[in-house]
């Protein structure tokens, strides 16, 4: 009876987090090989869900949940990742895992090394086995090969590309012999678009294999190509299960957001003909899996210019280097000013911002709330939200102005909190990309680097997003600058659009031009 039952089923799953209900009522099944994508606004509980399947412990220790969760119709109970393992279960998360300076052999097979025996560890004990390096390769090339994409073994992360890293930590799974179900979350938020028909396919070679998958992604067309069904979240309600075959876009998007998206519609605005504000010269930058060579550009004021290109061309790099976040050289003038590389804090005293890819390594505070990530970098630049005691002889913190700036910020932004207080690492992935933007905002800057603002983020969130943008352009004058590996995203929002390939400007041209105009800069090879 029981090779009857579903691989998987979660019946009436209920979580709620330091007070809000995040999971209501939520039934699922899933069978082998099947491939099940599940959609839904940042905050809508899909990732909660994921983590509570995977026995990750921050359930546990929030109260755990209530419900069932049963494979092959046994109830199961996982009170560590360890266990969901155990039970066949891998999960790919959307921030990396792996340790930089292993190579990519060593992350695959972490902790599950062959070993092999010596003459001291027949005498001495297992402890002094040496690592069977031969095995390790051979183990670690089939994972790879499994996936369909090649990927240099002995290549160490810190060195790798974005999308490398993200194949490393699909072949780690991939090679647990036990697997029989894998949840990818967002897998293809970093990816090109070659590299994540790759992994569409790779998914598809899976299921053939008899391995389900959960696809957890924004990009809906993916969810349609390579999906059996579709399971849709909002507001942890689970709102429709559906044959992929039996849907389609636009009502996948009304499911998920209640109601219908239009997309920020820019690409018809003329482009200024305003004076040079940012001079860029000769600029090369010394970034991990990036190439800046010789960039030269020049960014008017008041526009918004946006900078797209292949993966590892250079686009990341540029605001990266100018912010001094990476070794640069060359030449940056800001207003006729020039601006010191190398020196972050000076950039920000010029009044240049950023909003790094990075939303946890560089953007956030993880472990302080939501009025401090919000308010400290313009307390600690531009001495604001502070008041001064004994005649000014010491300043404090303006806990009144710090509240309002931060509630001003979720209004606009939209950002599902339960109060200005609540810890950074508490909100979902959309959130806290929202929360990098107030920061900045926060700022009040002159000239704004925004990278990659909307990578993992729903439609409805992207929407927002793209309108605070074009606001804070439109009513305070600032100038942005605008990386995005989404063309049709760049297309929407900006006056024109600068292509990145090989390490220089290969083009730019009016975010009017037709898509194919940008997709040829984007494979010119720029001599």
């Amino acid at each position: 009876m029981s090779n009857q039952a579903p691989l998987l089923e979660m019946k009436n799953i209920k979580k709620s987090f330091f007070g809000n209900q995040v999971l209501e009522d939520i039934n699922l099944t899933l069978g082998e090989g099947e491939v099940l994508g599940l959609v839904g606004e940042n905050g809508a509980g899909k990732s909660t869900l994921m983590k509570l399947l995977f026995g990750m412990t921050e359930i546990r220790d929030t109260g755990g949940y209530e419900g069932d969760v049963l494979i092959n119709g046994e109830k199961v109970s996982f009170n560590s990742p360890f266990d969901a393992l155990a039970a066949g279960i891998g999960m790919v998360h959307q921030e990396f895992s792996l340790i930089p300076g292993f190579t990519a052999t060593e992350n695959i097979l972490l902790n599950r090394e062959p070993q092999r025996k010596s003459v001291a560890s027949e005498i001495f004990g297992d402890r002094l086995d040496t690592l069977d390096r031969k095995e390790m390769d051979r183990r670690a090339e089939d994972a790879i090969e499994k996936m369909g994409v090649h990927i240099e073994g002995d290549m160490v992360i810190s060195d790798m590309p974005v999308g490398h890293k993200q194949f490393t930590e699909i072949a780690r799974e991939l090679s647990k012999e036990q697997l029989r179900l894998l949840i990818l979350d967002e897998p293809t938020a970093v990816l090109t678009e070659r590299e994540a028909q790759a992994l569409l396919d790779s998914i598809r070679g899976m299921s053939k294999r008899g391995i389900a998958v959960i696809f957890i992604t924004h990009r809906l067309q993916e969810i349609l190509d390579v999906c059996d069904k579709i399971v849709v979240m909002r507001d942890g309600v689970l709102i429709k299960d559906v044959p992929a075959a039996e849907t389609s876009i636009p009502e996948i998007t009304r499911w998920m957001v209640g109601r219908n998206v239009s997309g920020a519609g820019n690409a018809h605005r003329e482009p200024p003909e305003t004076p040079t504000v940012m001079s860029i010269r000769r600029l090369w930058v010394d970034m991990p899996g990036e190439t800046v060579r010789d960039v030269n550009l020049e960014v008017r004021q008041g526009e918004i210019l946006g900078i797209g290109g292949l993966a590892g061309q250079g686009k990341l790099g540029i605001p990266n280097g100018i912010m001094g976040l990476y070794p640069a050289g060359g030449t940056v003038t800001l207003d006729g000013q020039e601006i010191p590389l190398n020196n972050p804090r000076k950039c920000l005293d010029c009044q240049l911002a950023f909003v790094s890819e990075h939303r946890r390594g560089v953007g956030l505070l993880m472990d302080e709330s939501l009025e401090w990530n919000v308010a400290f970098p313009a307390m600690q630049v531009h001495d604001r939200f502070l008041k001064p005691l004994l005649g000014g002889l010491i300043k404090w913190r303006d806990e009144k102005a710090i509240r309002e700036v931060t509630d001003r910020y979720i209004e606009e932004l939209q950002i599902k909190c339960t109060s200005t207080k609540q810890k950074a690492k508490e909100l979902s992935g959309g959130n806290q990309q929202k929360v990098c933007l107030a920061k900045a905002f926060a700022l009040e800057p002159k000239f704004l680097f925004v990278s990659e603002p909307t990578r993992g983020i729903d439609v409805g969130a992207k929407a927002l997003v793209m309108e605070a943008l074009e606001k804070l352009n439109r009513e305070s004058g600032i100038t942005i600058v605008m990386i995005s590996s989404e063309l049709e995203e760049l297309r929407q929002i900006c006056d024109r659009i600068a292509i990145v390939s090989g390490g220089r400007i290969a083009g730019i041209l009016p975010a009017t031009e037709p898509s194919e105009a940008f997709g040829e800069l984007m494979v010119s090879s720029v001599v």
